[in-house]
């Protein structure tokens, strides 16, 4: 475990705590590390789960699918992110969602059931784990209402200048990466990808943008305010 200390450390779970407490404290809760390969489930949607999962290396993508196939993303996660936290501290709570290995990945999996039991000692990193994982779950819902956000304009025009449009604030500049290939970016956005793409060349055409694979930069007017503190 400790060669993943540097990872872990830098995880908002870990936040303030020593490397001796996080050791400590990946003993409490029973982690476990597991290699995935790209394309392979972690969680399967109707499960439930007492354990949330940390990338330690590779991707994975928080997805629902209906029985047609149909995909969802919900988010997508690379190293040091977390996924089914939610549901780990709702016992028995059925999944909803499932995790896939976006690529070849290793995935450390944390009891949170055993945190939500005082500790018998009272260890204060014990008490700075359960408010650093409130703060994991808040993080997790203003991620969700940042999707509803975008999924929630009328066509696929504005669902795409509404997300790019929160990437470039989020990046603090009109030029970025974003984390999707453009059939997950459609997936993400519940837009059909042929749609999408007719979108982007129109918007490069009309001048908001200028794209390449992954890469964005966005152009916007001098008279128009951005928000994007440069």
């Amino acid at each position: 475990m400790k060669k993943y200390l540097p990872i872990l450390r830098n995880s908002p779970f870990f936040k303030g705590l020593t490397d001796n407490e996080i050791l400590s404290i990946l003993h409490c809760v029973n982690a476990t590390i597991t290699s995935k390969e790209r394309n392979s489930y972690i969680f399967r949607a109707g499960d439930s789960t007492e354990v949330m999962g940390l990338v330690l290396s590779g991707c994975v993508l928080v997805i629902q699918e209906d029985l047609w196939g149909h995909r969802n993303i919900l988010s997508k996660c690379h190293t040091g992110d977390f996924f089914g936290e939610p549901y780990a501290a709702s016992p028995g709570a059925v999944l909803n969602i499932s995790v896939i290995a976006d690529e070849d990945c290793e995935i450390i999996s944390l009891n949170v059931q055993r945190l939500l039991i005082s500790c018998p000692t009272a260890c204060e990193h014990h008490q700075k784990l359960i408010r650093n994982l409130v703060s994991v779950l808040a993080n997790k819902i203003l991620i969700l209402n940042d999707k509803i956000t975008h999924v929630g304009k009328r066509t696929t025009r504005d669902k795409l200048l509404s997300y790019l449009s929160a990437e470039s604030i989020r990046h603090s500049s009109l030029s970025f990466d974003i984390p999707f290939d453009r059939q997950q970016l459609a997936d993400y956005l519940c837009i059909d990808r042929a749609a999408m793409s007719t979108e982007i060349s129109k918007l490069q055409k009309e001048g908001y943008l200028k794209t390449n694979r992954k890469h964005f930069e966005l152009t916007v007017s001098n008279d128009t305010d951005s928000g994007i503190k440069m």
